[in-house]
């Protein structure tokens, strides 16, 4: 049996696949089993930072399985304490609590959360506010945190403790902040709900409001994370400081690693054994993420800024584009066309993209060149024009 056969066969049918089985790769370019090129759009919906094969990132990975793969967290590993604290230099916050995918790293924010307010004030203080269209993952507690009613079916009952409210309604979100309140969560830029970005003010009306009512701010930046947005982490644009920021998928520049980082108030809140992660912090994924953070210096992010700006002057120009939203390379399109039409369009001409809601979804590697970029849009452009 191929690929395709084994699949169907074996792999609990949970995706909706692309008939693409890809076999290889280097930068932002992939090949399929049939030796056929495509410029990937997409980077493994926002995972390999530095596309596919990548030296540097390799050659880190794997000096650190020629030392060890994986030991328990009952010990210390250098990889994992020289990640956190990378991490805390960058950004500010102060300890950090690694797992594996970004609905663990949402669902220790959630839980850092609601101890925090159950250890200053007791029962009675767990709800956490979420947006409409936002998306924090597939789990059970993550998925009722999810603002979108096409997820809250089949799989009741669902954690309580959720209300969601509309974005950039400042005065729904002030009125949801009621005293049985201990958090509100965040995407500051939605991406599965349409990479619309909030708006600026709204986001310092949250902040400030957060502060006066000791309402933890937590900003899932599992997406917009780790470059992605053209600074190292998308709140730094806001002018914010949020109290616990989870973040996952480019962190580990291809291998699964999440991440929870917890500020001040929160830094200790996680005491030993109230959480856990059997592979959080493994010492092959830390050591990628390492090479991954290390290299999004000021000038690099400069360029994922430059870019992001030549993709969109380029799309304004492309007839068939009705709207283009998002932020650095996080970035979406409406147009003309269905989205599942330019997709499939695309894939016969050999550019991968994605999909957001209705919208045509951007998320190459951060290093993709001007060349390719250009090769993409203008099969875009035959597409839709």
């Amino acid at each position: 049996m191929n690929t395709f056969e084994l699949d169907s066969k074996y792999v609990a049918q949970t995706y909706r696949r692309f008939p693409v089985e890809i076999v290889a790769g280097k930068g932002a370019v992939a090949f399929d089993a049939n030796g056929k090129k495509y410029i990937d759009m997409g980077s493994g919906i926002a995972t390999n930072t530095f596309g596919y094969a990548d030296d540097e990132w390799i050659a880190a990975v794997t000096a650190q399985l020629n030392s060890y793969s994986h030991t328990s967290n009952l010990y210390y590993t250098s990889p994992c304490a020289k990640l956190a604290e990378l991490l805390c230099e960058r950004t500010g916050m102060c300890r950090v609590f690694f797992g594996n995918s970004g609905a663990e790293a949402n669902e220790g924010a959630i839980k850092a959360a609601r101890k925090y307010s159950f250890d200053k004030y007791g029962e009675g203080r767990a709800k956490i506010v979420t947006l409409v269209n936002s998306f924090h993952g597939r789990t059970i507690t993550t998925l009722a945190a999810t603002g979108q009613d096409v997820f809250h079916t089949t799989f009741m009952p669902f954690t309580e403790g959720f209300c969601h409210v509309h974005a950039n309604d400042t005065e729904a979100m002030l009125a949801a902040m009621t005293d049985d309140v201990c958090a509100v969560m965040i995407e500051l830029v939605q991406g599965e709900g349409g990479v619309n970005p909030l708006d600026k003010g709204y986001v310092s009306s949250i902040a400030k409001a957060c502060d006066e009512k000791d309402i933890l701010l937590i900003v899932d930046e599992v997406q917009t994370g780790n470059g992605r947005t053209g600074t190292l982490y998308a709140f730094e644009q806001f002018g914010i400081k949020p109290d616990i920021v989870s973040t996952a998928k480019g962190l580990g520049g291809g291998l699964p690693i999440g991440a929870v980082m917890l500020g001040e108030k929160v830094k200790d809140t996680l005491s030993a054994g109230s959480h856990g992660s059997t592979f959080g912090g493994n010492p092959a994924c830390a050591a990628g993420a390492l090479n991954v953070i290390s290299r999004l210096d000021e000038a690099f992010l400069a360029e994922v800024r430059a870019k992001s700006e030549y993709i969109f002057k380029k799309l304004a120009s492309i007839k068939g584009v009705l709207s283009v939203s998002g932020l650095g390379l996080m970035i979406g399109i409406k147009a003309e066309k269905p989205t599942p039409e330019i997709i499939a369009a695309g894939i016969e001409r050999g550019v991968l993209f994605l999909s957001a809601k209705d919208k045509l979804r951007l998320l190459p590697p951060l290093n993709i060149t001007y060349e390719q970029i250009d090769e993409a849009l203008a099969i875009l452009a035959e597409i839709l024009e």
